[in-house]
């Protein structure tokens, strides 16, 4: 591919004009066929978090940057101290099978100038945990940040968070690289994985999730047919 080039005969980035920023996401109920994403409040979602989160031993905060919590009161300061800005915004993850909050997801770092948007602090309690409804969460908050205009959706986790790293590829980021001491937390270092979809791969992302959401991947038991990686790991810029 021939490199755009201005009038000094240098290579620069493709136009992106015109540029019009989307709007921040509105912070409203997103509703599938095995969860709902609604804003999180403390009243509506703190005690059945709580109680969802108590059935982990402690293995779901590791990389963290706060958690376990000694008690409820803790775990509601923290929810009423973090939880209700614009920035992170967060959203309760409701188990239609329960009606109950098993899990908490945000978006963080909102950049609507540059079209850019991270979605973190996902924080899956083992009820939540490899359950149809946890990648159906995920694939909600993706969609709504696409449907707005944005041009990049990033997700960033400790490099030695395999789970997470993983997790991210299989839902449709790519890697991008590590950031090496760019955090301390819990007293500790964190090289930072990078791993990001743009709106141009996300097309062929969307029609992955919709087979895999398909009733018809899903026997009488609930399993899938098709794992989702099966669909996205062949759309995968670079993996790592």
């Amino acid at each position: 591919m021939n490199p755009i080039v201005n009038e000094f005969d240098q290579p620069i980035g493709f136009a992106v004009l015109p540029w019009t920023p989307p709007p921040v996401p509105p912070h409203v109920p997103l509703q599938g066929r095995f969860c709902r994403v609604e804003p999180l409040t403390v009243a509506a979602h703190a005690a059945d978090l709580y109680a969802a989160n108590s059935t982990d031993r402690g293995r779901m905060w590791t990389y963290m940057g706060y958690g376990p919590f000694a008690n409820s009161e803790a775990y509601v300061a923290w929810m009423t101290r973090v939880c209700q800005g614009t920035d992170p915004l967060f959203y309760a993850i409701i188990d239609l099978a329960t009606g109950k909050a098993v899990g908490v997801a945000s978006y963080l770092r909102l950049d609507p100038a540059n079209g850019v948007i991270e979605v973190g602090h996902i924080a899956y309690s083992p009820l939540l945990q490899r359950t149809p409804a946890a990648t159906e969460a995920m694939y909600l908050l993706m969609n709504q940040v696409f449907d707005l205009g944005y041009r990049r959706s990033e997700w960033k986790c400790d490099s030695l968070n395999a789970p997470s790293r993983a997790a991210a590829q299989r839902l449709g980021f790519s890697f991008e690289g590590i950031f090496h001491q760019a955090v301390i937390y819990k007293g500790r270092n964190r090289d930072t994985a990078w791993y990001a979809i743009t709106d141009k791969g996300w097309p062929a992302f969307h029609a992955a999730f919709a087979e895999w959401l398909d009733p018809a991947n899903f026997d009488h038991q609930g399993q899938e047919q098709v794992a989702l990686s099966t669909l996205t790991r062949p759309l995968l810029q670079r993996q790592g």
